[in-house]
Formats: C-alpha cells, structure tokens, sequence
C-alpha cells in the first residue's frame, strides 16, 4: 500500500479518485496519531494531549495515556500547538491586492477567466497557511465563479479551503461600483443590482438557485458620487431579504459602516455585520442584545491605508485607524461576539493571520483571537462540523511551532495542515 505521507498535494486527490474507484468502501483510510505538545480545542489549551485521526474525522482527543497508537502513523509534532484549522470568516478569493490592480479595473479590465486562475492559486496559499474553511463574501463581477471555484476544490481538481460561498451580493441601484463614468454608460457592477418588493425576493432566490450559501447585502455604501456612506435599503427591504433567505435555511451578511446601516442590518435579523468601521456604544448594544456578530476587519483598513501613502511604523496613525481602534474597543467593551474576517483579497491571500495579529494589538487576548478564528466562526457560521478538535468533527486540523495563545502570531508558524484526514502540509 502507498503511504499517504508519501503523497504530493497534487498527487494526492487524484489517487484519492482511483482508490475511490477500485475500493469505494474507503478501506484504505489512513490513520494518524498526532503528537504535538500541546492542543487547542478551540476553546482551551490542554498540555500532553494527542489526537487520534480515523479518515476524515477526529476519533478521539486527550491525554497522551489515554488515546490509543494501535495501528496508527505516529507523527510527532514536538514543539507544536495543535488546533481546528482556521476558519477565514471574510475573504474574496476572486480579488487580489489593490495595490497590484485597482478594485475598478479589476471588474472592469481583468477576463473573469483570469480571476479565476489566480484564484486557484489564492485558494492553495490559504490553506497551507492553516486556513481550512473560509467564508467568501461576493465574487466582485466574477459572476457565479465562487461556487465553481468551491465545486473543483470539493472535487479534488484544486487544492484549496472548504468554502462559504455568497456568489453575487445584494445592492440598492445607484449605491455600489464601478462609478464616476459617464452617465449616459451603464457599468458592469462589482454586485447585483435589486430594489423593491418583487425584485429583491427573485434576487435573493437567484442566487440562492445558483449556490449562495449565504446572502450577502451592502446595508450601506456612498451613494451616487458621494464620498461618504449612507444607508441603502429600507429596514422593511432587509427584513424581506432575511425572511425569504431564512425560509431556504441561510443567514444574511450584511457590509455595514454607518451607525444606521449597522442599526438597519441588526434589526433586520442579519447575523453578522461586516466591518462596523463607526459604530457606536449605543449600536454594539443593540448588536449584543440580538446576537449580532461582528467581523471587523480590521486588516483590510489598514492595507487600504497604507495603500493610500500612509507609512505605518514611521507616521501618526491616519483618523480612520484611530477611530478604528476606538470602535473595536466599544464593541468588546459590549460583549459582541467577534468573528474573526479580514477581507483578504484586499491584501495578499496566504497572509490571512494578519487579521489574528491586529486583533490582538487592538484589545483582544490571544486566547480570545484563537477562539473567534476556530469555534466562534465555526458557531457564527452554523458549522457544527468543524471548529473545535473533538471525536466525531471533521479531521481539520493544524499544527503551529510555539504557542499562539501566548504569542499570536506563533499561528504564522505551520508544521501540519490536515483537511479532512488528507495531509497538505507536513
């Protein structure tokens, strides 16, 4: 029998198919004993702890003495924390950093089969850098690409994360982008353009038909020429959007910055909102008492800044840093539950623990960084498959030199990433 440790990322899904095709009772399932110093479980830290990997899911997990090696491939991770493969709760894997292509030209000028063979490869670095599910949140005018996307990765065709896929996005007429051409054009929109009672039911339905699973809705955006957000929809048009993806058993998304937009979005039901970037004491009350989570990304304003001319490190922290940081603090200060998100795609997929590092420097506790990326997103996000390392879960697992809920950024460090029982990253 081949040794699946042998076995190249690439190599490894398609021998996957042919034993599927000659032994399709899974026979061959490899199984591992992993050995690291100590585990994260996705919401402590246990010292001399293993885990036992049977196929595609955990068998068991706890103290060295306790979990047997009969017929198990030891693999010894000493000087490692093993914890749930990290959840990504806000990337585009369709998009790539803005200061290698504008956001415009981008939708406009890229072929949407180029995007999507650059996304193949930001789908690979996500996932050796421990990101085993992300949550793409709109393919910005690729269309419906991200479920194919997630189709071939599912398939074994690319090496890539489980992916939560939104495809289009929602948005009001006149709110979102490409803008600022003649008005006498009619520009290709990053998003779908719906409004009003029966239009925004068929739109919901349309992508939900095309492979959304979850349904994303710009709450608000800079209106027209506008240089500053504004809400978009009515709080009666969120609701429907909620209500009608509710009745197929999805959330709603909602991209929120304004104080309004946030109140609209939590009243109407969605489960989380997306950046926040000037909310107040009074909305992360109101996110708190209805359950509201909040991915803040925090990252993607950064980037964007430093973008902008800012030079981080040798000048004062631009206002919308500083205001940043200010909010973040309200929003633990209330108790929201904090998704951990970056927006990846506005800066570079792979370096998706930017996101975890920021968070620490704005407030949170390592400890409480690791949980938001593993059992929080995991409950957030309704995936009672993964998360946590615990006997009966999905075998999505990570292994990291040093001690992440000390050191946060120790997550940087990968010495194992395990998707499923297949190993991509040793």
């Amino acid at each position: 029998m081949i040794s699946s440790k042998r076995l190249t990322v690439w190599a490894k899904p398609l021998l996957g198919l042919f034993i599927q095709l000659l032994w399709p009772s899974g026979s061959l399932a490899q199984t591992y004993l992993l050995r690291p110093d100590r585990v994260f479980d996705g919401e402590t830290i246990h010292d001399n702890w293993v885990v036992r990997v049977q196929g595609d899911k955990i068998e068991a997990a706890g103290p060295a003495g306790s979990v047997s090696a009969t017929g198990a491939e030891v693999i010894d991770l000493k000087g490692t924390t093993l914890m749930p493969g990290l959840i990504e709760g806000h990337s585009h894997l369709l998009l790539h950093p803005y200061n290698e292509t504008p956001w415009d030209d981008q939708v406009l000028k890229e072929a949407r089969s180029l995007r999507v063979a650059r996304a193949t490869v930001h789908a690979q670095k996500t996932l050796l850098a421990g990101f085993t599910t992300v949550r793409d949140l709109g393919t910005e005018g690729a269309d419906y690409d991200d479920v194919g996307l997630k189709q071939a990765i599912n398939q074994g065709i690319i090496v890539g994360p489980r992916m939560i896929v939104a495809t289009r996005a929602l948005i009001a007429t006149g709110s979102y982008a490409p803008k600022g051409f003649s008005s006498d054009i009619n520009v290709p929109q990053g998003a779908e353009e719906a409004d009003g009672h029966d239009a925004l039911i068929q739109a919901v339905r349309r992508q939900i038909g095309k492979g959304a699973d979850v349904v994303k809705v710009y709450a608000d955006y800079r209106w027209g020429l506008m240089a500053d957000a504004r809400p978009t929809y009515t709080l009666d048009e969120l609701k429907l959007i909620v209500e009608v993806a509710k009745s197929s058993g999805r959330g709603v998304v909602a991209h929120a910055a304004t104080a309004e937009g946030m109140r609209r979005a939590i009243l109407a039901g969605c489960e989380t909102v997306e950046h926040g970037d000037v909310g107040t004491p009074e909305i992360f009350k109101l996110m708190k008492e209805h359950g509201t989570a909040l991915c803040p990304t925090l990252a993607a304003g950064d980037a964007v800044s430093q973008y902008r001319g800012w030079k981080k490190g040798q000048e004062p922290e631009p206002e919308r840093i500083r205001q940043k940081r200010v909010t973040f603090r309200q929003a633990l200060d209330a108790g929201v539950t904090i998704c951990a998100g970056g927006d990846v795609g506005v800066f570079s997929h792979g370096d998706n623990a930017r996101e975890l590092e920021m968070m620490v420097q704005y407030g949170m506790k390592p400890l409480d960084v690791l949980r938001s990326a593993t059992s929080v997103n995991a409950d957030v996000f309704h995936l009672t498959d993964r998360g946590r390392v615990r006997a009966g879960l999905l075998a999505d697992l990570v292994a990291v030199t040093g001690n992440p809920a000390t050191a946060i950024s120790d997550v940087r460090r990968i010495r194992l990433v395990m998707k499923g029982g297949t190993i991509y990253q040793r």
